[in-house]
């Protein structure tokens, strides 16, 4: 009986041995109907997601991504938190893919951000549903509402936190930045005022961030549980908010979250409460964390790089001396923020080092082929922007901060206005324009995103920067007191803070 026992212990362990050699094995050996890129899915479950996060303390390419370029090029197969992923620093399929959404792809994060961002986030929506969210948004961040109101509300948001700062010994830049920002955008979004309101909602913001790409272990004392927890508190504000307003008669629109609640209650309304919310969520993070980073990283490479300062100050001294007396009081006009071309480069050159997104995802809808690889349906894609804009053979001494580069395309741009044949360009000209679009996203830029999720907050992002600079170079010095050193996780942070002091030039 006994040797029975042991037989049947015996036989069940080595089934259970062999069942998880063939699960290790289909793991890291998928089916496919073609020729998988090159690459390893890791452990299974685990896949190489440990690498994926691993911290990089530079601005170059992260090891996880560099490594593997130089082993399989630039389309190869691993995966992340469980899932199979493609990632590509390919130019030409990255352009295919963002062209090809609604046909061949659509987008697509892994379970764990769609924890975070909520089931009905605008990430997760797709067709009509996101173009209507869209149209929604652009009536707040378009072009139109920029020039006629939000232009003036960030000149003066600018100048008073300036003014602020430069009264104190030092400030913490980055979060500085960010609390103007949100202080900016949440009265547009939700007429959200610290000073008024008993809820601290930046704050909750704050410990959803620093989780926000972390390892995904919802444990008390992680990164990621800190996440989740501010995005509980984050969302009971804001549905509380909802409540409250839905229930107050004869209520007049405010806000953009008006707008919103105004189509809740159309006859036969198109959004979803769950959608609303998740909504607001998203546009109050998205509208200050990721223009904050940039600019703080802006503030650094401009005290590195005086050629720069010197130039974009010139530019922007200029401005106010073209004004007419007592108008500096009136704030930036639209033209003049028009015609600030020398700092729209260097906003480029500030996102494209920035690399705020480390990955744009989306999902296979099909068997694909691409230069003799196959993506199998269902399986993610990550467009890795860092690999594109860091890539030497598309911009020269990739790590330099160098606004310059983008002159070539303005003057390619006059050139082709003026009527000129393309042919008659100068070769070096023409090779630029393959390589670099200056406008929106592209092949070889893609720091706003690309194709039909262009980022409908980049117009807002470049009016914040821009006017940021100019009252910044015109009316202050400043100095490094300490910090300002970054990790990438892989997201852009500054863990001992960059502290600033300020000093004003009259």
């Amino acid at each position: 009986m006994e040797t029975l026992v042991c037989v049947a212990v015996w036989a069940v362990a080595m089934a259970m041995v062999v069942a998880s050699v063939m699960w290790a094995y289909r793991w890291s050996h998928p089916r496919a109907n073609g020729r998988l890129p090159p690459g390893s899915l890791g452990l299974p479950l685990l896949g190489e997601t440990l690498q994926f996060f691993a911290p990089n303390t530079t601005c170059d390419i992260s090891p996880f991504v560099k490594e593997r370029l130089n082993r399989y090029g630039s389309i190869f197969k691993t995966s992340v938190v469980g899932r199979p992923v493609v990632v590509t620093a390919d130019p030409e399929l990255n352009y295919y893919v963002f062209q090809q959404e609604g046909k061949l792809f659509e987008s697509w994060y892994p379970d764990t951000f769609t924890e975070i961002f909520g089931r009905d986030n605008v990430g997760s929506l797709h067709g009509f549903m996101y173009k209507y969210l869209k149209s929604l948004v652009l009536r707040l961040y378009g072009q139109e509402n920029l020039r006629a109101v939000l232009l003036d509300e960030t000149d003066r948001a600018c100048r008073a936190s300036l003014a602020s700062w430069a009264a104190q010994p030092s400030v913490e830049l980055k979060d500085s930045i960010s609390a103007m920002i949100f202080d900016l955008t949440a009265k547009k979004l939700i007429s959200y005022e610290p000073s008024k309101s008993s809820e601290n909602l930046r704050k909750n913001f704050v410990a959803f961030i620093r989780g926000l790409i972390s390892f995904p272990v919802d444990i008390p004392g992680t990164a990621y549980h800190e996440c989740m927890k501010g995005r509980r508190n984050a969302m009971k504000v804001l549905k509380k908010m909802m409540r409250e307003r839905m229930e107050e008669q004869g209520r007049q629109c405010e806000d953009f979250f008006d707008v919103l609640i105004e189509e809740l209650g159309r006859e036969k309304p198109v959004l979803t409460e769950g959608i609303a919310l998740d909504l607001m969520f998203v546009l109050l993070f998205a509208s200050f964390e990721t223009t904050s980073l940039a600019l703080t990283l802006g503030v650094r490479l401009l005290a590195e790089n005086p050629t720069v300062l010197d130039a974009l100050t010139e530019e922007h001294e200029a401005i106010v001396r073209g004004r007419k007396e007592g108008c500096d009081a009136a704030g930036l006009t639209w033209a003049e923020y028009k015609s600030m071309t020398f700092t729209s480069q260097v906003t480029l050159e500030m996102v494209r080092l920035a690399n705020i997104v480390p990955g744009i995802f989306r999902k296979a809808l099909q068997d694909i082929e691409f230069k003799g690889y196959t993506i199998p349906a269902g399986w993610g894609v990550m467009v890795c922007p860092p690999a594109v804009h860091l890539n030497p053979e598309i911009y020269e001494d990739p790590l330099a901060f160098n606004p310059w580069r983008w002159q070539m395309q303005l003057t390619l741009v006059v050139l082709m206005l003026s009527g000129l044949s393309v042919g008659l360009i100068p070769k070096i000209y023409r090779v630029q324009q393959d390589k670099v679009e200056i406008t929106g996203g592209s092949k070889h830029f893609m720091a706003f995103g690309g194709g039909l999720r262009f980022c409908v907050g980049t117009d807002l992002s470049k009016v914040l920067i821009a006017t940021f600079i100019h009252h910044l170079v015109t009316k202050y010095r400043w100095k490094t007191v300490k910090g300002g050193n970054i990790v990438r996780t892989p997201g852009l942070s500054f863990p001992d803070g960059f502290h600033v002091q300020f000093f004003p030039k009259n």
